[in-house]
């Protein structure tokens, strides 16, 4: 047959379907007018290529239907939409595309029916078991076409039924029209119900999960919303504070150890009933967890002239802790690495060790915290608590870190020479994690969990002697000795720093009240013996009071206060100091000793008295200066030959060794020599020179040691007025480094051995 013939888009017709579609290509619309003015008969077959606008012979499915024309009708924009009803199978042979439409030679192609009627029957049972298995995977399906199926027994009518009824794609059915066979057909249609099947498994369990997790998430909306509303209904916050730690922690600047950490907690506690101990517990550890600053640091100031200018306008002298800072920011800024070193400053109390950390943190522009030592037994002070433990908190370093804000601050360690140890741990041996630059890095707090980087920040630890301080821990420590001050340091202290502050502190004005130089020497001088000049500002706030009151009182404009006047405020001179000896005695040797609020000098005085050889002690003298007392008397046993003593004589006499202001205790390696030189003189008669101050330890042989503390003890020397001082040969460069102003007017004399020491001492020489 010779008919016209329209090319479908994407689109495979079948036998015995009624469908409508729209045509707009003006061969198609001239093929449908040809079909009109005859037998209205077309050949409907589908592109190869649903793009293709002109396609020829090649580039169609040759397999296609016979259509009648039912109906057409004229759409906008000159499309034209067709309904046809298919009748038969047909083949396309050939066609001429150069008329104005596509007509075509077309034979009809009905398939073989190559089964017998037993493998028809099998065909069809195997065919509605497939569409039954669809039906289930496809509930629409099954309610609404299922059933006419089923109800179908013909197998070429329940394969065309199956092609037409089910929604396959165009390129299935295209494959079901081309088999030349029932079997072909039945192949084809097997084959693809399979695949559908197992696509539609496939798709309703992701559709399942899907579900499930919608309604996970469903369910769990409801709850919070519940939830919220309780709380109102107690008067609670509504808001979920799970949910506000999760926008912090999204916020938190942290490695992502912490942050799986702090994750894990808290699902935990969003988990847990509101109410409970244990949702209160781990409420304060996260809290604690989220105000850590992990990697937050603050910007150091890296101008080495500012920090000198903040320093020397803060603190006067000092001068090696001074340039210990500057060396410590110069080395920073060629490295610029955050490791800082642990310094330890000692020194007496009141030479201003505590502020002097406030100005090295305000010259390098870090945050401060002091962390107060003194007295801390637990360990738990330092590494924290055991969370599982009731009241549990982190220790005062991570407090110190969470007070601070940044993860580099300056952080004081205040008289770390007075932890101490109990049953509760050593508190000291916690302390070397902290202070050691390799372990630090990785410190580990009881109530944290996580490691804590303490590397960057800066410690200064404090202390008033190294001695009580455990050799480990001083050793991590580089140490820095801050002696005490002179007259004159403290003078030029008051003057810059004291008076100031302590008239602002009173609500005086500079020109209120008027400090003389001599009232100024004289308070320093007679109110105050101490190492540092916490009591002379303690005296100079008294004056400041009294000056207040007094000018409330009596309406003065100005109040100078003099050294005539000075006792008005002050009251009568408490401290005098034990001038030398106007005259040589016999018996008594001035020694120096260094004290905790300073040096001071010791008058020792020796007495011989009838008996039986025995050696008396007075002053309250400690273990170490009595054990001195016996080397002393060995040795002067020892050579009491030379000075014709006779050789019974420490037989027939009894020795007594007194250091007046015996409530006052007494110890320490510095006083030998003065007891041996003492003794001597009391067993020999021979008188010691009253202008001569010594100090140094002995040996049996009577070698002379050297001894600490040496700054204090020749200013004791000085304010005692002495001349000359014996100093042990071994403490030359102990004195090289004193300043000029604390060794002027003195005669420094060096020892070796005890004849060294008589030969200076004694007036009188060997006879």
């Amino acid at each position: 047959m010779t008919m016209p013939v329209i090319a479908l888009r994407a689109l495979t017709v079948l036998p015995k379907m009624t469908l409508s579609f729209d045509i707009s290509r003006p061969k198609s619309v001239a093929a449908v007018e040809k079909a009109m003015v005859s037998d209205q008969q077309l050949c409907l077959v589908t592109q190869l290529d649903p793009e293709d606008d002109d396609p020829d012979l090649s580039r169609l499915y040759h397999m296609g239907v016979i259509a009648q024309v039912r109906q057409l009708v004229k759409m906008p924009g000159g499309v034209i939409r067709v309904m046809v009803e298919v009748q038969d199978r047909a083949q396309l042979l050939d066609f001429d595309s150069e008329e104005p439409a596509l007509i075509g030679d077309v034979e009809s192609a009905a398939p073989d029916f190559d089964v017998d009627c037993i493998v028809a029957e099998a065909m069809v049972r195997v065919l509605k078991d497939k569409i039954g298995e669809y039906g289930k995977q496809n509930p629409k399906f099954s309610k609404e076409v299922l059933p006419n199926l089923m109800a179908v027994s013909d197998l070429e009518e329940l394969m065309l039924q199956i092609a037409v009824q089910l929604p396959w794609d165009y390129l299935v059915r295209q494959k079901y029209l081309e088999a030349l066979t029932i079997t072909g057909q039945y192949e084809v249609l097997v084959g693809s119900l399979v695949n559908e099947i197992e696509v539609s498994r496939i798709r309703r369990e992701f559709q399942e999960k899907v579900k499930a997790c919608v309604d996970k998430n469903q369910k769990e909306y409801f709850l919070r919303e519940q939830m919220k509303v309780i709380r109102q209904e107690l008067g609670e916050d509504p808001l979920s504070d799970g949910d506000e730690y999760e926008k912090k922690l999204s916020a938190l600047k942290a490695d992502k150890e912490v942050k799986e950490k702090l994750k894990k907690e808290i699902d935990r506690f969003k988990g847990m009933p509101g109410g409970s101990q244990e949702a209160n517990v781990l409420r304060t550890y996260i809290e604690t967890l989220l105000e850590l600053p992990w990697n937050k640091v603050s910007k150091d100031n890296n101008q080495l002239r500012h920090a000198q200018e903040i320093l020397e306008e803060d603190h006067y002298g000092l001068e090696k802790v001074k340039e210990r800072v500057l060396e410590y920011l110069a080395v920073r800024i060629l490295t610029r690495k955050g490791t800082s070193p642990i310094l330890c400053l000692v020194g007496p109390p009141g030479t201003g060790k505590t502020s002097i950390a406030r100005s090295v943190a305000r010259a390098l522009g870090k945050k401060y915290v002091r962390i107060s030592l003194g007295g801390v037994r637990d360990e738990a002070e330092i590494r924290g608590h055991r969370k599982t433990y009731v009241g549990a908190m982190p220790g005062r370093l991570v407090e110190g870190l969470r007070q601070a804000g940044v993860a580099n601050p300056l952080m004081l360690l205040d008289e770390i020479d007075k932890v101490s140890s109990d049953y509760k741990g050593d508190t000291s041996s916690a302390l070397l994690e902290v202070l050691d630059g390799e372990q630090n890095v990785k410190f580990r707090d009881h109530y944290v969990e996580v490691p804590i980087n303490l590397n960057q920040v800066l410690f200064i630890a404090t202390a008033n002697t190294t001695q009580t301080i455990p050799r480990p821990l001083l050793d991590r420590m580089e140490v820095i000795e801050i002696n005490s001050y002179t007259e004159n340091e403290k003078f030029h202290i008051a003057k810059k720093y004291l008076l100031s502050k302590q008239m602002e502190r009173n609500g005086l004005k500079p020109e209120q009240l008027a400090f003389s130089d001599g009232a100024v020497r004289t308070v320093i001088h007679n109110y105050t013996r101490e190492a540092g000049v916490r009591n002379l500002e303690r005296r100079i706030g008294e004056i400041c009071r009294k000056g207040a009151r007094e000018i409330l009182e009596n309406q003065r404009s100005v109040i100078r206060v003099t050294e005539s006047n000075l006792e008005k405020y002050l009251g009568r001179k408490k401290y005098t100091f034990e001038d030398a000896n106007e005259e040589d005695q016999v018996g008594i040797a001035r020694g120096l000793a260094w004290t905790s609020v300073g040096g001071d000098t010791l008058q020792i005085e020796v007495n011989v008295m009838p008996g039986k050889g025995e050696l008396k002690l007075t002053g309250q003298m400690g273990d170490v200066m009595k054990e001195s007392a016996q080397t002393a008397l060995t040795y002067v046993r020892s050579v009491c030959p030379e000075y014709k003593v006779a050789d019974q004589y420490f037989e027939k006499h009894d020795l007594h060794i007194h250091i007046p202001e015996g409530a006052v205790p007494k110890d320490g390696p510095s006083a030998g020599i003065t007891m041996a030189t003492a003794m001597l003189s009391a067993v020999t008669g021979k008188k010691i020179s009253a202008r001569v101050a010594m100090t140094g330890e002995i040996t049996l042989r009577g070698r002379v040691l050297p001894i600490g503390g040496l700054k204090e003890k020749i200013l004791a020397a000085r304010m005692a007025h002495m001349k000359v001082v014996l100093v042990p040969d071994k403490n030359r460069p102990d004195i090289a480094e004193l300043s000029k102003e604390i060794t002027r007017g003195l005669e420094i004399i060096y020892v070796k051995t005890m004849e060294d020491v008589l030969g200076e001492a004694l007036t009188d020489k060997k006879q």
